[in-house]
């Protein structure tokens, strides 16, 4: 009941976007590979900035 008014960590908040990035990329690829490839490159980059957090 506590962590109702938790904020999130940044690492946290990195993971929802990539997993949304992800899921946008796989989306697109079905119908628009280059900005499916876009997505997939976008969510790399977050995924590089999630390993460097720890």
């Amino acid at each position: 009941m506590f962590g109702l008014f938790k904020k999130k960590s940044e690492k946290e908040q990195l993971q929802e976007k990539y997993q949304k990035l992800m899921a946008d990329a796989h989306r697109l690829s079905q119908t628009n590979r280059k900005l499916g490839d876009e997505k997939y490159y976008e969510a790399d980059q977050i995924a590089k900035k999630i390993e460097a957090l720890g």
